[in-house]
């Protein structure tokens, strides 16, 4: 059988964990094609996938625009059958669809068909969803409508954090990709149909989207503080004219104090309570942009 060619796009932790698995399973890419370490100042999570392609003496090349003319160009010349785009946010275009002989294999944490689109590890942890399915599937021209190729599940504890489910995912991604990889050397890929009358979709975020409502309950805020962490923006609300970015907190009960949401019960260096509507949010993990002394009393805004 003529050998199958790959090559793998990508610029995040699960387009690492894809090269890695090829490494560990004897079938590297023709070539890797990671996004430019000069352009990744807001992707969430980066990798630099040129730099673990060279130690596997893997070639590859940058991209800012992944549907440049001459990355196109350099796909199109490989001729690959399949093409693995996994962690970037750009579309990809039909120059690139249509250079893959049997398809571009794209990645998705959800179930699909439910939760197509933007920022699914965030909105997971908002939705309160305790288990999903790392998806690989058929990139067509649509908005993660392709065929699916292959799911593996994967659990999201209670409080479980955006790194903990970022985690999780892409160990299942990890398991599953043995299986794939393996249809593809051997030229039995199978997909089946997504039923699109069950899709719904995730709007884009933004790390404006982080804010905090002091009047939201304790467990909301909470919650938000979970989806938004490391690697994500982070949850924030300013005091005073400083910012204040906060990774990670608890809920604690209120049976004493009286005030007003946002407001500051007590602090030291360790962690800050905050009054909120129904509890208190104790802040045991944030940053400023410069040393902040907090006063009991005062409000974050």
């Amino acid at each position: 059988m003529e050998e199958i060619k790959t090559i793998l796009i990508g610029s995040v932790e699960s387009s690492r964990i894809v090269l890695e698995e090829m490494v560990r399973h004897d079938y590297p890419p023709e070539m890797v094609f990671g996004l430019d370490e000069k352009y990744s100042e807001n992707v969430s999570g980066y990798v630099n996938l040129s730099v673990l392609a060279e130690q596997n003496d893997i070639p590859s090349m940058t991209f800012k625009n992944i549907n440049d003319a001459s990355v196109v160009e350099q796909i199109r010349a490989i001729a690959p059958d399949y093409i693995f785009v996994v962690g970037i946010s750009q579309l990809i275009r039909e120059d690139i669809i249509g250079a893959a002989g049997k398809g571009v294999i794209g990645y998705h944490p959800t179930a699909l068909p439910k939760y197509r689109g933007r920022a699914a590890l965030p909105w997971l942890v908002l939705l309160g969803e305790q288990e999903s399915k790392a998806s690989l599937f058929f990139i067509d021209e649509g908005m993660d409508s392709g065929d699916i190729v292959d799911q593996e599940t994967y659990m999201i504890g209670e409080l479980d954090y955006a790194a903990d489910v970022y985690h999780a995912s892409n160990e299942a991604l990890g398991q599953m990709l043995g299986r794939v990889l393996e249809k593809v050397r051997t030229d039995s890929v199978e997909a089946r149909r997504q039923d699109h009358s069950r899709a719904t979709y995730l709007l884009k975020r933004t790390p404006e989207d982080g804010r905090i409502e002091w009047v939201d309950s304790a467990e909301g805020i909470h919650r938000l503080i979970r989806a938004t962490s490391r690697p994500y923006p982070g949850a924030f609300s300013f005091y005073k004219e400083h910012k204040v970015i906060i990774w990670q907190a608890s809920v604690q009960p209120n049976t004493q104090y009286i005030g007003i949401p946002g407001q500051i019960i007590r602090s030291d260096s360790e962690s800050i309570d905050v009054l909120c509507t129904d509890g208190i949010l104790r802040i045991e993990d944030y940053e400023t942009d410069e040393d902040v002394q907090f006063i009991d009393g005062n409000k974050f805004k």
